[in-house]
């Protein structure tokens, strides 16, 4: 069974492929460093207008289909932190190579 990545921790992803600290995403999206550590690491839930907050920002709203349904459309400018062209996450393939023959 696939265990599902809390809301808390694909914050911290994203927070951490636009290569932010915790202060700097507080400063960005006005919500307290203190309350960003308690929904990454201790797994408190967010409210909801907090995660507005957050995707409302042009620099995560790329993130917005993944951080809700775990899909990514990179035609659509929707992807995983591991897939943003402007994070420093890095990226792994998962697509096999065409077979020749």
């Amino acid at each position: 069974m696939i265990q599902k990545t809390s809301i808390g921790e694909k914050i911290m992803l994203m927070r951490k492929a636009e290569g932010l600290s915790r202060r700097e995403m507080s400063e960005i999206t006005g919500i307290s460093a203190n309350n960003l550590k308690n929904y990454e690491a201790i797994g408190r839930q967010i409210p909801g207008d907090y995660l507005a907050l957050i995707l409302e920002n042009p620099r995560f709203e790329k993130y917005t289909l993944w951080l809700m349904t775990d899909k990514t459309a990179p035609a659509a400018g929707q992807v995983s932190p591991a897939l943003s062209p402007d994070g420093q996450g890095k990226t792994t393939s998962r697509q096999s190579r065409p077979k020749a023959g």
